[in-house]
């Protein structure tokens, strides 16, 4: 457990030395003043809570401070870990019992999306699944030519389509390949597209719709890939996706190069969905399953 929580500690590095920091530094200062929830204030939303978040948090701080009659600021460091943790919820357990469990990965452009499939799919076949791979991003020839990388560096099959083919067709020959092949999780990439373009979203709807006619009740699951470095940015494109395809899940990718990792609690609190996993570096084996109890102890690792 010790070295899960060495590695989310180095990986939240730069969000535990930015707004988090300071944060611990004001924490450390003598009395409550009321100028104190104003510096608050601010650090947490610098932080990428988000102003919702940050409403509730310090409404249940200042009614602790209340109850409990705090008058030091070092009393209130205690409550701010319980309650960001609060806000927190363990990720489910990833049940990959159908036989093919089919995954579909969404996100915008550049957001760590066929980065994060690689990584999945090295996961996977290190708990002993067969994994094939399904780049259906034919917009663009590259997130194509980059899966092919993965898959070989890694030992993956893959089904690829060319540039500018049916991304529905490759994903239903994918999940056909994988009953035919026997096996056990395919992951499908889909084009990155901005969640203002009503037809990129209506074709990522075509190839949702399609991979249940290659397979009844597939996909199984859906993950939203969200680069962890746009912030509060990022949510309204997570609702677009969540509206669009039924999102069951968050990879938080890009974590490591964060220094505003506050935006985890707004997808929870905000958009109701779980952080399945964080990226906290770029090797294939630098995915790490969500940890509250570590992340919370990550981003504020200067405080006692």
């Amino acid at each position: 457990m010790s070295n899960i929580f060495t590695k989310w500690k180095q990986g939240l590095e730069k969000s535990s030395k930015a707004a988090f920091g300071q944060i611990a530094e004001i924490l450390g200062m003598s009395d409550i003043e009321p100028e104190t929830w104003d510096d608050l204030e601010a650090l947490l939303i610098q932080a990428d809570l988000g102003m919702e978040t940050v409403d509730c948090v310090l409404d249940a701080l200042e009614e602790r401070v209340d109850r409990e009659g705090l008058t030091k600021m070092r009393q209130l460091q205690g409550g701010l870990k319980e309650e960001l943790r609060g806000l927190l919820r363990e990720p489910p357990q990833i049940d990959l019992s159908r036989k093919p469990t089919v995954i579909m990965i969404v996100g915008v452009n550049g957001s760590g999306k066929t980065t994060s499939i690689a990584k999945l799919g090295k996961r996977f076949s290190l708990q002993g699944k067969k994994v094939l791979l399904g780049a259906a991003d034919t917009f663009r020839a590259a997130a194509v030519d980059q899966l092919e990388i993965w898959a070989q560096r890694l030992n993956l099959p893959i089904i690829a389509g060319q540039m500018g083919a049916d991304a529905g067709a490759v994903a239903y020959d994918t999940v056909q390949a994988a009953i035919a092949r026997d096996m056990d999780v395919v992951l499908i990439d889909t084009a990155g597209r901005l969640h203002t373009r009503y037809n990129l979203m209506e074709e990522l709807k075509k190839v949702h719709r399609v991979i249940g006619k290659a397979l009844p009740g597939a996909p199984h699951e859906v993950w939203l890939v969200m680069d962890a470095t746009t912030g509060q940015n990022a949510l309204q494109q997570a609702r677009a996706f969540k509206d669009a395809v039924h999102v069951t899940g968050v990879i938080l990718a890009k974590l490591d190069s964060s220094a505003r990792g506050g935006m985890a609690f707004a997808i929870q609190r905000e958009l109701d969905l779980p952080i399945l996993y964080a990226g906290l570096g770029e090797k294939p084996e630098d995915l790490e399953p969500f940890n509250p109890d570590a992340f919370v102890a990550g981003i504020l690792d200067g405080m006692n």
